[in-house]
């Protein structure tokens, strides 16, 4: 795992932790329009080290180096996580972990509940020959990238994890994120904002919401029509950028009132 940070270092941190077969770049956008404000903190999560190898062992296991890389630098009272579909289970893992507080908890797509063995087996096989033909250069695959996955602009990003990107570790990767989540009662303090859409496999972040939001009440869930899994965010960051102002804002209304 490596770490990037930008932005004020006397400022409240945010850390941003991307999903599965997500560059970290994907962060981009978010980071320049909160680091003059507020000091960045980007995982760069193990199996996705673009140029070297690195092995993805568990959720827990990547929350605790993101947990001890905080802790090590005196950053462990955060201002914000956010956390993209496999990144907001790391996120929820991470905001529950003792010595660690935040005042805002956002979670896009997070997948907080078990899925079926097969289906996990299912989906193993399809990310498996995926990388392969990204490694290969597929001319299909490279396609089906800019259209339906990530912008053209991060097609090299992706295509440099993808190369150092091992079977093994996406095997783990599915089992540890689509395993029973323990969901814990966050200090009341924690908002909590749970964003989601409404096509495909988003009816499972869709559950997980409601999941999050009977055990924390200040859970706020924020659905998006129409939008596919971490579509939002990785095709239109503005607007995921104005729902995450929007609810950071509702705090100050209240505050002042």
């Amino acid at each position: 795992m490596r770490f990037h940070t930008f932005g004020n270092e006397s400022g409240k941190t945010i850390v941003l932790i991307h999903g599965m077969l997500n560059p970290w770049q994907i962060w981009q956008n978010v980071s320049e329009e909160f680091s003059e404000e507020y000091y960045i903190v980007i995982p760069e999560l193990d199996a996705h080290t673009q140029g070297e190898s690195s092995s993805f062992i568990s959720v827990e296991d990547e929350a605790q180096k993101i947990h001890d890389y905080l802790t090590e630098n005196h950053k462990e009272r955060l201002f914000m996580i956010c956390g993209l579909s496999m990144g907001g289970r790391i996120a929820a893992t991470l905001a529950g972990m003792q010595g660690i507080t935040a005042e805002h908890l956002v979670l896009d797509g997070a997948p907080l509940l078990p899925m079926p063995k097969v289906l996990i087996l299912f989906m193993a096989k399809t990310y498996i020959s995926i990388i392969r033909k990204s490694q290969k250069r597929d001319p299909k695959i490279i396609e089906s990238f800019k259209k339906d996955f990530l912008p053209e602009r991060y097609l090299e990003d992706f295509l440099s994890l993808a190369d150092y990107m091992d079977e093994q570790s996406i095997k783990n990767i599915l089992s540890s994120v689509f395993s029973a989540f323990q969901f814990k009662k966050y200090d009341d303090s924690c908002r909590i904002l749970f964003m989601h859409g409404t096509k495909g496999n988003e009816s499972v972040s869709k559950k997980a919401a409601i999941k999050m939001k009977e055990i924390n009440p200040q859970t706020q869930i924020r659905c998006f029509d129409g939008y596919a899994h971490a579509e939002l965010l990785s095709f239109e960051p503005s607007q995921w950028i104005g729902a995450v102002k929007i609810f950071l804002e509702e705090e100050k209304v209240v505050n002042h009132q």
